[in-house]
């Protein structure tokens, strides 16, 4: 009952503010759902749905409306769903599952491998690689797996790098400040195949003229390299670049704020942080060269490297025999063993 009232409440509301049509519209579809709610196998009409029924006829004329529970395009949509769901049903004979085998996940992940680390590859070559490995698979297959594995449009940086790490040099400045609070500017030069540090040189005011000498001054006594890779510091400006041509090497940029593509230069500018002017305070630009000279006496002869199997940029010799001593070096920041004869 309080439901009954509080429908006729709203229906009387609903006329008194202006909205007749949606106030016949509320009570139809009210009455309709209470026909459907009753507990019987099918709709049973009362004289009050009769008698409403017809008057709601005269005085409203999209009386039909309410009376559509669905849209032609529903059951049109119902008899698709209906032909797919038979098919469906006669595909599935003898418990099989329909469609083609899905492939392997550990053939899928084989191919995502081959496409990053052969990014020349296409579709024949890889399909070729696989039958080589004795994967029966179609080339289709192959072809629609790649379609959702990304692809580098040309060979990464870490390729390019190690096909032609004898012929790489990096060069690169950082700044280093100094107990009166003045910026120090030391650039670099480093040869990537024994990962050799063959020049270096403190200013306070890097130029292009100083740099370009620079350049010079470090392959005065060796053959120049075939590349040379830099980063846009405009610190380098036109004339680098003229010399460096002039001299046969090709220049080879890093994108705009992207270090990691430099990484063997960057990786040492930070080793001679951590394990040399991090524990020093440097007083002037000579105090810096003379730190920065003891470092790479370290750092070729005495410190080995990840990247050289363990070994220094100038080869050490392994000695199997005799006791062993240690050399200080940095003022005993680091320590070289040897062994000498007892």
């Amino acid at each position: 009952m309080p439901a009954l009232f509080l429908s006729i409440f709203r229906f009387v509301r609903l006329l008194l503010s202006g909205h007749q049509a949606l106030a016949i519209e509320n009570a139809a579809l009210r009455l309709r759902l209470a026909a459907f709610q009753r507990k019987r196998k099918r709709p049973v009409l009362t004289t009050f749905d009769r008698v409403f029924w017809i008057t709601l006829r005269r005085l409203w004329s999209a009386w039909r409306r309410p009376l559509l529970y669905v849209q032609a395009d529903t059951v049109a949509r119902w008899q698709r769903e209906r032909f797919r769901r038979f098919w469906a049903r006669l595909s599935k004979r003898h418990g099989r599952r329909g469609g083609r085998p899905a492939t392997a996940v550990g053939i899928r992940r084989l191919i995502e491998r081959m496409v990053v680390a052969n990014p020349l590859w296409r579709v024949p070559r890889i399909h070729g690689e696989l039958q080589m490995l004795g994967i029966a698979i179609s080339e289709r297959t192959v072809s629609r797996t790649l379609r959702g594995i990304p692809r580098p449009p040309t060979q990464t940086w870490k390729t390019f790098l190690h096909n032609h790490i004898g012929q790489l040099v990096s060069i690169d400045f950082f700044s280093v400040p100094t107990i009166t609070m003045k910026v120090l500017f030391v650039f670099i030069v480093l040869e990537h195949r024994r990962r050799q540090v063959l020049h270096f040189n403190v200013t306070d005011h890097p130029t292009a003229a100083w740099t370009s000498q620079q350049i010079v001054e470090a392959f005065a006594d060796r053959n120049a390299p075939r590349y040379l890779i830099r980063d846009r510091d405009g610190a380098y400006g036109h004339d680098v670049g003229q010399r460096i041509s002039s001299m046969g090497i090709e220049e080879v940029l890093t994108a705009p704020r992207s270090p990691w593509q430099n990484p063997y230069v960057e990786r040492l500018i930070g080793s001679i942080r951590r394990e040399c002017l991090n524990h020093f305070v440097i007083l002037n630009a000579r105090h810096l060269r003379r730190a920065l000279a003891l470092y790479f006496g370290y750092y070729h002869g005495s410190r080995t490297h990840l990247g050289l199997a363990k070994q220094c940029p100038l080869p050490r010799q392994v000695s199997s025999s005799g006791r062993i001593i240690a050399i200080p070096q940095l003022g005993g920041l680091h320590h070289r063993y040897e062994r000498v004869a007892a």
